[in-house]
């Protein structure tokens, strides 16, 4: 289903942001300049045989162990490209929004997402964010909050030597 289409069954507004397709959600942030930790990134993980969509901060990770610990699993890992392209059918491969229920999944969304009055979020399409308000985000699919995300430490820059002469 398009995601568009969803939002306006849900009557809930939200802005098209057209970007080029990137790599990461934090080029994503980039491109639509928007904090990253205002710019959720969706990620499908496998839970005890489950497959769940964790939807976080496109700055942070998904702490596995303690995502395990919020959704009561013994093992959790991250699905592989082929889960993903079974999953999310109607997306161009390597979209995935954060609306599980959609699919079929249960979704866990990391509660620091919730400090943001709006948040952006994937559509189907890699070249294509919407802004949301994130209650409405929330309204419509009823995810666990929970703390699961790890911020991702930034790259070091290695100093430059100096040269003798």
């Amino acid at each position: 289903m398009c995601i568009r289409g969803y939002l306006q069954e849900n009557r809930v507004r939200y802005e098209a942001m057209l970007h080029r397709p990137e790599s990461t959600a934090s080029r994503r942030a980039h491109s639509v300049h928007v904090p990253g930790d205002q710019v959720a990134k969706s990620v499908l993980v496998r839970a005890d045989g489950r497959f769940v969509l964790a939807v976080l901060p496109s700055t942070h990770r998904v702490d596995l162990e303690r995502l395990g610990g919020v959704l009561g699993a013994g093992w959790v890992r991250l699905a592989t490209e082929d889960e993903l392209a079974g999953i999310f059918v109607d997306c161009e491969r390597g979209a995935i929004p954060p609306f599980g229920r959609l699919y079929g999944l249960e979704t866990v969304v990391d509660a620091s997402l919730a400090a943001w009055a709006e948040i952006v979020v994937e559509a189907n399409l890699r070249h294509e964010d919407l802004r949301l308000r994130y209650r409405d985000f929330e309204a419509i699919e009823s995810p666990l909050r929970a703390r699961f995300a790890r911020p991702i430490a930034p790259r070091r820059v290695r100093p430059m030597g100096r040269r003798a002469g």
